[in-house]
């Protein structure tokens, strides 16, 4: 099978159909799917346009969706919308509450005016409907694993600015609780310090690739493509920055 894959999209689809199309994902004739690794929407203006576009593929059986910390914040956003969550001030910087607006077609001020209307639209939307149940914690292939932050470990501060990683014997079959936490992790600095998997790349997003060149490569400037390192693939291209979105091709 031949996987596109990509990462953070947040929200610019007009990027991510601009990827896709460089990558040759609309014109080709193999069976291939699409692979998000997390965090769909949360910045850009194009929600909209992205959730019809991933509906379409859904029907087609043409797209895996991994879970991220941004999916985590909508549903933690709404399960505590009794306490005026949309009214805090992450979750409007972190764009959650814009993405709301965008996806249900109600104002901010409308939103003030009437949360319980708005929490109510929210809730029939396809997002909650839809694809927030179809998003899973990772995807493997024989040769891959894809995640968003890293695979359960846990992290373990030893000193300012330096976080040692303890890996999980059975990860796979980790509880919630640790793949809520995993979302977070910086994949680069995990792998680095040794969590990965015999025989596997793992393929992530979350934390931006300029991390791993500039940390690992010595990169003078900020680089935001693709960040190759041993058992790791990183996605994340700070598409709000970069305007651009990392699309890789994996056949496996």
């Amino acid at each position: 099978m031949r996987y596109y894959v990509t990462a953070d999209v947040h929200g610019y689809f007009s990027l991510l159909k601009a990827a896709l199309t460089r990558q040759g994902f609309f014109d080709d004739p193999q069976p291939h799917k699409l692979i998000i690794c997390g965090d769909l929407y949360d910045r850009g203006a194009e929600a909209k346009e992205l959730q019809d576009f991933i509906l379409e593929l859904m029907a087609q059986n043409r797209i895996i969706l991994i879970r991220g910390n941004h999916e985590d914040l909508t549903q933690s956003l709404l399960h505590s919308w009794h306490r005026r969550s949309y009214l805090q001030s992450h979750h409007n910087l972190n764009g959650t509450v814009d993405t709301l607006c965008q996806l249900t077609g109600i104002s901010l001020r409308q939103l003030y005016d009437n949360p319980e209307h708005m929490a109510r639209a929210f809730l029939k939307n396809p997002f909650m409907q839809t694809i927030l149940p179809a998003t899973v914690d990772y995807y493997e292939t024989d040769r891959y694993i894809f995640v968003h932050g890293w695979i359960p470990c846990t992290p373990v501060s030893v000193a300012s600015h330096q976080t040692e990683y303890i890996p999980m014997a059975d990860w796979r079959n980790a509880d919630k609780s640790d793949w809520d936490k995993a979302r977070w992790i910086n994949g680069m600095e995990a792998a680095h310090a040794g969590i990965t998997e015999p025989g596997k790349t793992i393929v992530c997003g979350h934390w931006h690739c300029s991390f791993g060149h500039e940390q690992y490569e010595q990169a003078p400037q900020p680089d935001f493509t693709p960040y190759y390192g041993n058992g790791i693939i990183a996605l994340d291209a700070c598409t709000p920055v970069s305007q651009t979105v990392n699309c890789i091709v994996i056949e496996d």
